[in-house]
């Protein structure tokens, strides 16, 4: 089902790109982290690392973040996630990608939108620690993208009570001609810049074997560093084979876990067109579009010094409904859903 938000932009933060900068704004206080490290071993021989905030005892429900490009737990929009889930008596913890903790992985591969090998790896985990308690995950742009993924994939075989996923790239051949559109250019720039400099810190001398190490720091965009690195390095024929498997826009029919996406028509790292319609979405899925809210912005209050981060109040409100409701909250998403717009 696809519905209108209930999003209101702040008046002073009506403009797309307002909305996608303010939350990263150097002035905002952000709450300090607990957090406990987890390295977890990978089958391939790789790691990653999982970062806890350990303030709830065991038997608590579940949540993992997934973060978006060159994310980490120190984001903006995860600390206060994190930080707002654990309040509510959660146990709490985000998935790094491989090198985005801040160390290396160990293989010349890395991740990229659509890996969701390693996400399966961490929700066994979870799985075998706790098989009781609720489960419920949240993915952020490219973190949400392999969320869905991975849902679509799974269908009903997917542990989780409920998902969500906040400023989806549905399609991302159209995210990445998005972002080579006019102030766009400025996020592509910043963005590309952290994959160069996580792969100049990774071959330090510019060299490994097999890998354009020099071609692709000299890259200019998303489609000619995923041409040059990101496609052949993980099995992909092409650049746009990479871009056409991964997309998740393609998966959102197979979900069966009720499942919310929050993305805005205005989000400057997409097209309105990469947007599904109705009938491309299962019946668990829910599309809450706004016309306004920038790229993982969705910021509402009246008083600039007082912002309201809407998605703070959303996101965990429809997780608690489904936690709360179990098995119920599942059929009773697909009961009133439907399909259509």
């Amino acid at each position: 089902m696809i519905r209108e938000s209930m999003f209101r932009p702040a008046w002073w933060l009506r403009h797309r790109h307002l909305q996608t900068i303010f939350p990263n704004f150097p002035l905002r206080r952000f709450p300090p982290l607990e957090l406990v490290r987890e390295t977890v071993e990978l089958p391939d021989g790789d790691f990653l690392h999982v970062d806890w905030h350990p303030k709830q005892p065991d038997g608590a429900p579940l949540v993992l973040l997934l973060h978006g490009l060159e994310g980490s737990v120190q984001s903006p929009y995860a600390r206060t996630m994190l930080e707002r889930l654990s309040d509510q008596g959660w146990r709490c913890a985000l998935m790094h990608f491989r090198s985005c903790s801040g160390v290396p992985n160990r293989m010349t591969r890395s991740y990229h939108a659509g890996e969701t090998g390693d996400l399966q790896t961490i929700i066994d985990r979870l799985r075998e620690r706790d098989a009781d308690a609720p489960l419920v995950a949240i993915g952020y742009s490219l973190g949400g993208n392999v969320l869905l993924k991975w849902l679509g994939e799974r269908g009903p075989e997917a542990p989780l009570t409920a998902a969500a996923a906040i400023s989806v790239p549905f399609d991302l051949q159209d995210a990445c001609h998005a972002m080579n559109i006019g102030f766009s250019r400025v996020y592509r720039n910043v963005l590309l810049g952290r994959l160069k400099s996580a792969l100049d810190r990774k071959f330090p001398t510019g060299r490994a074997p097999g890998v354009p190490v020099r071609q692709a720091l000299n890259s200019s965009s998303f489609i000619e560093f995923d041409d040059i690195l990101t496609a052949p390095l993980h099995g992909f024929a092409s650049v746009y084979d990479y871009y056409r498997r991964c997309s998740s826009r393609q998966f959102l029919k197979d979900i069966a876990v009720p499942t919310l996406i929050v993305n805005a028509r205005d989000d400057p790292f997409m097209t309105p067109s990469s947007v599904p319609s109705g009938n491309e979405l299962s019946q668990f899925v829910e599309l809450e579009l706004s016309e306004h809210g920038g790229h993982v912005g969705f910021i509402s209050g009246k008083l600039p010094w007082k912002p309201d981060y809407w998605l703070l109040e959303r996101i965990p409100e429809f997780l608690s409904q489904h936690l709360e409701a179990g098995e119920t909250g599942r059929s009773g998403v697909g009961e009133k859903s439907g399909v259509g717009e």
